[in-house]
């Protein structure tokens, strides 16, 4: 038996490649389903099976691809109703695999037919749980994505899921790993530890939410508090994985294709598409399409990409570094943006030497912009709300990127804004999401606070905790 961990960091996700005696399974496969194969191939094994631990939110998931390329058969567990076919296993059902079991644990909460996925050597002792969404390292499934206005309330969910962890998961040995479907950087939880795999003993005595003296009111309580609202994209990508979804072949097919000039401007008009810029932010400020957006393929790409762009069917025109072409149109597809029409040939360099117009953002050093800083000028922090609160510079303006389409009607365009986040990245995505809407005033912060906090604006008197909330 062999164990694999397959673990994305853009996305903080998790899949899982399992392989006995010629057999292979797949939990919670990620859209491109090609490293999937390539194990099995190397391993010689037949993948059996594609295990769903539940319709994920924050990703669209590889099952479909992946069954229809091999002849696998897609599982999940009891009270999923997807719209293709799948095997809809039982609570305590046994499946088999090579020389090891795995048993099929219903452990509604997070979603209602979220599942965990407990694997037994090929001894038959309990040997690790693979929990999706329903416990993390450190924390537990949120109970908000799968309310049913009228049917199902957050609190409801909350209940389940006190019910499912301790007479599902808590009663198993202590030496069992866990492996979860996320870690830190995932919005699926509060919590989460930067570790992506550790034992359940440990997760009893440390995990909040597995006290063994915690009631089911405490849990609740302490589960739902502190809840931010989900990324809008969320609720998209369940559906997708639920409804089913173009086969990745095509969406790359029709997304990598070299555009000139001209025809990249004339997509740009007649599919009302919008040009997402991925090149590194220093690279980006320094010249840009007009009008285009920046969203840098280097950090966490596809979940910004998930949090501001509103419509999944979006047509989107890009520019990228020559050879990552495919790897954005499998970024955006990972989050169901499925539109990608093409991207610019020769990048922003053949722009320039088509003589089309260039914008540039203008930027200050952390040091300089120290030298001018006054309490009351306009700066906008786009941070989010709990890092704002946790410090922030005196007289800045809580402005979250995660938020900005909703907050627009707060700013103004005939007003100068200096921007900053944590490190510059965020700070450069607004920057480039209010020029594009005619804020011509705009400079950003490079470095951002980190930087900010290493210059003389480290002192008191510039920077304020929120004490009080």
């Amino acid at each position: 038996m062999k164990v694999e961990q397959i673990y994305t960091g853009c996305l903080a996700e998790a899949a899982y490649y399992i392989v006995s005696n010629g057999e292979a399974v797949i939990i919670d496969p990620l859209r491109e389903v090609e490293p999937y194969l390539e194990r099995a191939k190397a391993d010689g094994a037949k993948i059996k099976y594609v295990l769903e631990t539940h319709f994920h939110a924050d990703f669209v998931s590889g099952h479909l691809d992946l069954a229809k390329k091999t002849g696998a058969t897609i599982v999940y567990g009891p009270t999923a109703e997807p719209n293709f076919d799948v095997h809809v296993a039982k609570d305590g059902e046994i499946l088999k695999v090579g020389d090891v079991t795995i048993k099929v644990l219903h452990t509604p909460g997070h979603t209602m037919e979220s599942s965990t996925y407990l694997l037994r050597d090929e001894k038959g002792k309990d040997y690790a749980i693979f929990t999706g969404d329903a416990l993390f390292l450190g924390d537990v499934g949120r109970p908000d994505l799968a309310i049913k206005q009228g049917e199902i309330t957050r609190d409801d969910l909350a209940g389940f899921l006190f019910d499912s962890l301790r007479n599902k998961i808590m009663p198993l040995a202590d030496d069992v790993i866990v492996y979860p479907n996320h870690g830190a950087g995932s919005a699926c939880g509060k919590k989460m530890s930067k570790e992506t795999w550790g034992y359940l003993g440990d997760q009893k005595k440390f995990n909040y939410a597995l006290r063994a003296d915690m009631t089911k009111e405490e849990f609740i309580e302490e589960v739902t508090t502190g809840l931010v609202e989900p990324p809008q994209y969320f609720p998209k990508n369940a559906m997708m994985n639920k409804m089913g979804y173009e086969s990745l072949d095509i969406v790359r097919k029709r997304g990598v294709q070299a555009l000139s000039v001209r025809a990249f401007k004339t997509a740009w008009e007649s599919e009302e598409a919008i040009v997402l810029d991925t090149r590194h932010q220093d690279v980006f400020a320094k010249g840009f399409i007009p009008g285009s957006i920046f969203i840098g393929i280097e950090d966490n790409f596809a979940m910004w990409v998930g949090a501001l762009i509103t419509d999944l069917k979006q047509p989107i025109l890009f520019m990228c570094e020559p050879g990552r072409e495919e790897e954005v149109v499998d970024r955006l597809a990972r989050v169901g943006y499925d539109n990608s029409i093409g991207y610019l040939d020769g990048g922003f360099e053949s722009w320039k030497r088509a003589n089309e117009e260039v914008d540039t953002l203008e930027e200050f050093t952390a040091e300089d912009f120290a030298k001018v800083y006054v309490k009351d000028m306009n700066l906008l922090d786009v941070r989010r709300e709990s890092e704002f609160n946790a410090e922030h510079l005196v007289g800045a303006v809580n402005f979250p990127l995660d938020f900005i389409n909703r907050n627009m009607n707060q700013v103004d365009r005939g007003t100068k804004y200096y921007i900053h986040c944590a490190g510059g990245y965020r700070s450069v995505i607004a920057s480039s999401i209010l020029k594009s809407r005619g804020f011509q005033e705009v400079v950003n912060i490079r470095g951002g606070f980190k930087a900010l906090s290493e210059t003389d604006m480290k002192r008191t008197e510039y920077v304020e905790q929120v004490t009080e909330l």
